[in-house]
């Protein structure tokens, strides 16, 4: 502030200052003994310096009163002068995107098993081929199989010639129907046994249950087989099944959408590599209970896998996206944060500002989708919120909330 106005505004303090200025003077030129005849006297000089140790802390006191109260109007000036950039709410139609942490498994993923004991005589595989349902993948060697359904089908072969004979006998008229009865039966049991035993060295072939690209393998050439080894496993992944943990919350939208019919959800899968996969997903099943320890649900995207890019075991980002419609929309720089909290400074009608706690629905690119707190009509604080104090008066610029959501780059500050 202007000396000058300053002391118009307070005479009193002036009137001081100059009391103060004329004996100052007056004791600076008895300090240097400069000649005056009116005080040319030793009482004069006494009350002088009498006055001079009397006077000394009132000089003080007034001088910081001085410059206290010009560093005040100084500073009151230049607040006064200060300004703000005001913007509001808008309310638009956005896309929410909800991120959550995924585990790909192939739709069906089993282990190769050997059925019978034997030596691996073939391996008609190799690792990472694509096999057709019944293809040939292993051969075993059988040490007892072989001779077995032999002797079965010898007992066969022996069981028909007998049954045969006898047939005709029956004919003649020289034995009994019953007998007939008796080596038929024979006969059928016969040959369910060679049907076994064929059965049983068939399991030492070892093929392709259904389409799918083998793994590693756990077995090698010459190795001895026990029933049950795991030989390799078998992944069929024309669609992969992505799975991930929904909380109760998103969970009862969903369902709210799901049963009104307006399920609008959009399902993505974010890569490792942070590309996004080329196919569109879709909510395959729901897991029939919650988790007590985490309050999460299981969800199960299905996803079409073309170009067998995705493999069994693969981690990722399942992106569920769904438009709301009229979200009140806010930068996120024009909020700031107290105690885990979002806040900002609304401007009233007589231009104060006034702190307002908002709830925050969703946080996107340098914006937030208010929930709770705010109004399309308010007022917010967008530039210089660092310089605002609640209940002060202030004066701001007005930007359109469309200016503003349009230049957006910068987050909340």
């Amino acid at each position: 502030m202007n000396p000058f106005k300053f002391a118009i505004r307070r005479p009193v303090t002036t009137l001081m200052l100059v009391v103060a200025l004329i004996c100052g003077g007056v004791y600076g030129l008895y300090k240097k003994r400069i000649d005056i005849p009116s005080l040319h006297t030793s009482k004069v000089y006494a009350y002088l310096d009498d006055i001079d140790v009397r006077t000394k802390p009132m000089q003080k006191y007034i001088i910081r009163q001085y410059e206290a109260n010009f560093r005040k109007h100084e500073e009151e000036a230049h607040h006064e002068a200060h300004k703000v950039v005001v913007t509001a709410p808008k309310a638009n139609d956005v896309i929410l995107s909800q991120p959550y942490v995924c585990q790909i498994h192939s739709r069906q993923h089993i282990k190769i098993r050997a059925l019978d004991n034997g030596y691996l005589q073939e391996i008609a595989i190799k690792e990472g081929q694509s096999v057709k349902t019944g293809d040939v993948m292993f051969k075993i060697l059988p040490v007892l199989y072989q001779a077995k359904l032999d002797a079965e089908v010898a007992e066969r072969d022996l069981a028909q010639l007998e049954f045969n004979y006898t047939k005709k006998l029956v004919e003649q008229k020289v034995v009994s129907p019953n007998e007939l009865a008796l080596l038929k039966a024979k006969l059928l049991k016969a040959q369910a046994k060679a049907q076994l035993a064929r059965a049983e060295l068939n399991f030492t072939n070892v093929t392709a249950p259904f389409d799918g690209i083998v793994d590693h393998q756990h077995e090698q050439l010459g190795s001895l087989i026990k029933e049950g080894d795991i030989l390799t496993t078998l992944s069929d992944n024309h669609v992969m099944w992505v799975y991930f943990n929904v909380p109760e919350a998103q969970y009862l939208e969903y369902m709210t959408a799901l049963k009104g019919g307006k399920d609008t959800q959009k399902v993505e899968l974010m890569l490792a590599n942070g590309n996004k996969f080329d196919q569109l997903g879709t909510i395959g099943a729901i897991e029939a209970k919650f988790n007590n320890e985490t309050g999460n649900i299981a969800f199960r995207a299905d996803f079409p896998n073309p170009d067998r890019l995705l493999r069994h075991g693969q981690t990722g980002t399942v992106l569920l996206k769904r438009v709301v419609k009229d979200a009140l929309v806010i930068p996120q720089r024009a909020t700031f944060e107290i105690l885990d909290k979002r806040y900002v400074y609304i401007v009233d009608k007589d231009d104060k500002v006034h702190q307002r706690e908002v709830l925050i629905q969703n946080e996107m690119d340098d914006i937030y989708v208010v929930s709770k707190g705010l109004a399309v009509g308010d007022k917010i604080v967008l530039e210089g919120i660092r310089q605002t104090r609640d209940g002060e008066k202030v004066q701001y610029e007005f930007r359109r909330p469309e200016l503003v959501m349009a230049q957006l780059k910068n987050r909340a500050e």
